[in-house]
């Protein structure tokens, strides 16, 4: 029987996040495999795994030196991981959205900035056309830091003279909502669309958004497909989440491919396409990995 690692916020975490690891812990047992779930926090020895799953790694954003250090463990030790380590390194920092646009992938348009400042939010009214603008730490999660600037607003004490993702608020956001595709092994498995509140633009469930089972828009799976294949490694597992613009065509908003909600009560076959597509790296694993010591 496979083991796996799936790692989880510290115990002293003040979201719930049960209701994301057990729905993805179910689906892996039901496949065979034992799971344990280990602070990413407090992980220890984890050599006796088969896979190690950063999959409800929450709150790495805010203990970000922590969470490089464990990567880098991770990869001196050769320990397995999916996704791997240079695909999880890669995507803690949102300033990848400007690299997918350099590379040709549709893509929101975003300015990166050492240190946010006045004169950056004026250059980017400008550049966008835009005198809304959405300011976000390259480094977040769960819209924390995340800011709906107007053209007269003042930048917020929180995020001046630090780096930021500075993008024109794309409006559709609250007329139609953003999709999430998720991708297994790069084939799409199911999709979901996500709608903020009335009057917000964060479509967060803890921010009161909402979330139902759609069928993919027209391009979406192409459009996933051509993010993720700009990513520096394959990923078993990816959730492509997407916006339309006021032209009508679809954009990457972010690809969330370490510990991302994966929707698997919304998946036509249970969750059985991201099972199989996790046995299938821990056997890649094993064969790459010899020596290591079986569980």
């Amino acid at each position: 029987m496979p083991r796996f690692a799936v790692l989880v916020p510290t115990p002293d975490f003040p979201e719930p996040w049960d209701w994301a690891f057990n729905v993805e812990a179910a689906v892996l047992a039901e496949s065979g495999a034992a799971i344990d779930a280990v602070p990413w926090t407090e992980a220890g020895d984890l050599g006796g795994y088969d896979l190690i799953l950063p999959l409800v790694a929450w709150g790495y954003h805010e203990r970000f030196a922590e969470w490089l250090a464990l990567l880098d463990r991770l990869e001196r030790e050769q320990l397995p991981v999916a996704n791997p380590v240079p695909l999880l390194r890669w995507n803690s920092d949102k300033a990848y959205l400007a690299e997918l646009a350099a590379k040709g992938v549709a893509t929101v348009p975003t300015i990166v900035v050492d240190a946010c400042d006045d004169r950056a939010l004026a250059e980017a009214r400008q550049v966008f056309g835009s005198g809304r603008l959405v300011v976000k730490p390259p480094v977040s999660a769960g819209a924390t830091g995340t800011h709906l600037l107007g053209p007269d607003d003042a930048l917020p004490e929180d995020s001046r003279s630090r780096p930021a993702i500075i993008q024109p608020m794309i409006e559709t956001i609250a007329t139609e909502g953003e999709y999430a595709l998720m991708l297994f092994d790069g084939v799409l498995s199911h999709a979901a669309l996500k709608r903020p509140r009335p009057g917000d633009f964060r479509v967060q469930p803890h921010l009161g958004g909402t979330m139902v089972a759609c069928t993919p828009p027209a391009g979406g799976e192409e459009l996933a497909r051509a993010a993720l294949a700009a990513a520096p490694a394959p990923a078993s597992y990816a959730r492509v989440d997407m916006i339309r613009g006021s032209d009508g065509a679809l954009m990457i908003m972010e690809l969330e491919l370490i510990e991302p909600a994966l929707f698997l009560d919304l998946s036509p076959d249970g969750g059985a396409a991201f099972a199989q597509a996790i046995a299938r790296q821990a056997r890649r694993a094993k064969v790459q990995t010899p020596s290591r010591k079986a569980s």
